[in-house]
């Protein structure tokens, strides 16, 4: 039964859809929900008391999920959509904050305004639309003559596009409002430069402290209580749970992976025989993105792929195409096109190993009475029940509101968005069918997400101030040292003191550096030491060093003069996005956001229960 509900995914996905809002709808038109009645205008939020309807919603992130759906070539899973729903839902609360400044501002937007950016500015998704390029490139022209013909108006594209400006001309506006008189001087490129390309290389001695005891430092109760409420906005976190899942892995045997590995090899000799290998991707690869462009990975360099899959790779010639190569992925056929440098135009074609359907038919069996004595129950005791009448083993798991939960078996997609979207705990979700496995969750306990409450972290927080006054407890012993290396050079000195030195490897200001770390007290000593000195020591949180620097290049200031116009353009434009991003965030922070839609979706399911 199961592998016939599989091949119909599709449909089913949009019966449940228009099942789920029409009997959602109708329930709450009707009154049944013991509540006033509500209009497909229900209102899933209020932002400074202006409402966000349930439809609005819908309809915004049905037509995010189906674009998402066309860039990957496949369906979402549950946790994909509740990821959708989310970025929905708060494009429309920035709408309507973006529509309060528009008119506080006084910003609006003309005829005349949207007619020209209508013939000048086309919409970036129009600028790929084939039918409007010349020779691979956009052509100004014919979508100049498109919006003259009767097509665009009879196709309702002129509506589009008047939509498209009214919205996005104001934000320009007020987004150059804000960010229109940023600017960055030559000094502050150059450092900014130098931060990236200066290097430096040292030795060091790091003073552990884990020599120290706990005992040898004090730690009150009003300096964990300082830092707390001087860092409250780090210990926010989001939605908790704990969940109980059960399994039924898809085991694959050696039986299927020679099955795969045969069909790989009928693939290439098909290849070698003169069919395309770009067709034959398109046809058969599992890897639907890649699948889509002809199993295309563009030009990539050793370490974005599996070392099995780069091993290969790195050996082609440009066109061969390889024997299968077995990753966890399953079966690759590997193409080259072109090689550069330590990068490659890489192609491939994915088989995957899967189940034989005698194998196959066994675990779906296994997954239908599993679904038939625990699924969508709200009798906890039926969960554990079915454990014993299957002999599985629950394992529990800890999850987090807007991640994925990851198990044993691979991850249980679906299964995050179910726990944290209304259900109760005791409640137990509906089957969520994997490549990897069939998946039934337990929600045992839910924490609300919000500011980590002081008990909770008080212990968390101590630790982290016990670790820095030990750090800062070994600098006597570190100061010893600094004074004999400053004397006789940093080894003899940490010999004749039984200590280690440590060589770093080049590094710049911005990288991490084995023993020393990043962006902390110790780089920044790296590079404010003249070569050959010593430093006192330097205390971070994670440890206290000594350093001395045995060698610097400084950036070359003529490289940099060759691109300082693009590395202004770059600096500017991320700095207006950053002063752009702060300002949202700033208007989202101060709005009144009254959320429904837990509250909705929860309704919902009582009654459907």
């Amino acid at each position: 039964m199961l592998q016939q509900m599989r091949s119909a995914a599709k449909w089913i996905w949009i019966f449940v859809v228009i099942f789920f809002v029409g009997g959602f709808l109708l329930l709450e038109t009707s009154g049944l929900l013991g509540r006033e009645q509500i209009t497909p205008g229900t209102a899933v939020a209020k932002v400074n008391g202006r409402e966000i309807s349930y439809i609005a919603w819908l309809n915004l992130a049905n037509n995010m999920a189906q674009q998402r759906e066309q860039a990957l070539g496949r369906a979402l899973d549950l946790d994909e959509r509740r990821e959708i729903e989310d970025q929905a839902f708060e494009q429309l609360v920035a709408d309507i904050l973006l529509a309060e400044e528009y008119r506080r501002r006084g910003i609006r937007v003309s005829e005349t305004e949207v007619l020209q950016a209508a013939q000048s500015s086309p919409p970036p998704a129009l600028m790929q639309e084939p039918s409007l390029q010349t020779e691979g490139r956009f052509d100004i022209e014919k979508y100049q003559r498109l919006l003259r013909s009767p097509q665009a108006r009879q196709s309702g594209l002129l509506v589009q596009l008047e939509g498209y400006y009214r919205s996005e001309i104001p934000r320009a506006k007020l987004f150059d409002q804000i960010a229109g008189e940023v600017y960055v001087s030559d000094a502050k490129l150059w450092n900014l430069y130098k931060d990236a390309h200066d290097s430096v290389q040292v030795s060091f001695v790091a003073f552990d402290v884990a020599t120290v005891p706990d005992t040898a430092v004090q730690i009150d109760e009003a300096d964990v209580r300082r830092y707390y409420e001087a860092n409250k906005a780090r210990f926010k976190r989001n939605a908790r749970a704990v969940l109980s899942i059960l399994a039924i892995p898809r085991t694959v045997t050696a039986a299927d992976t020679a099955a795969a590995r045969a069909r790989a090899i009928a693939l290439r000799d098909e290849i070698s025989k003169g069919t395309k290998f770009e067709d034959v991707a398109r046809r058969e690869s599992a890897d639907s993105a890649s699948a889509a462009n002809g199993g295309d990975l563009g030009m990539s360099s050793r370490d974005r792929f599996v070392p099995e899959f780069s091993r290969v790779a790195f050996s082609l010639k440009p066109g061969e195409v390889s024997q299968p190569v077995l990753s966890s992925f399953g079966f690759h056929l590997i193409k080259v096109e072109a090689r550069k440098g330590d990068s490659a135009h890489v192609k491939h074609i994915l088989v995957p190993i899967r189940q034989s359907d005698s194998t196959a038919r066994v675990t779906d069996r296994l997954a239908d009475q599993l679904a038939r004595l625990a699924a969508s129950s709200t009798q906890p005791e039926r969960f554990d029940s079915a454990a014993k009448v299957l002999n599985l083993k629950p394992d529990t798991v800890q999850a987090e509101e807007g991640r994925p939960v990851i198990t044993g078996f691979g991850v249980a997609a679906g299964v995050s968005a179910w726990a944290f979207g209304g259900v109760r705990p005791g409640e137990t979700s509906e089957l969520f069918d994997t490549e990897q496995a069939y998946f039934l969750a337990r929600l045992d306990s839910l924490v609300p997400g919000g500011t980590v409450p002081y008990e909770e972290i008080r212990g968390e927080i101590r630790a982290f101030l016990l670790k820095r006054r030990k750090a800062e407890a070994l600098s006597p012993k570190a100061r010893e040292l600094a004074r004999a290396a400053a004397r006789d050079g940093l080894r003899a000195a940490a010999q004749a003191q039984g200590l280690e030195v440590q060589e770093s490897p080049t590094f710049t200001r911005t990288g991490f550096v084995p023993g020393l770390g990043r962006l902390n007290e110790a780089i920044g000593a790296a590079f404010a030491l003249p070569v050959g000195a010593v430093s006192e020591p330097v205390v971070t949180d994670d440890g206290t060093f000594v350093l001395q620097v045995r060698r610097r290049v400084e950036a070359s200031r003529e490289l940099w003069e060759q691109q300082k116009d693009v590395q202004r353009r770059d600096v500017i434009d991320a700095m207006r996005q950053a002063r752009v991003r702060l300002y949202l965030d700033a208007l989202r922070e101060r709005a009144k956001v009254d959320d429904r839609r837990k509250r909705i979706l929860a309704a919902a399911r009582q009654v459907v229960q």
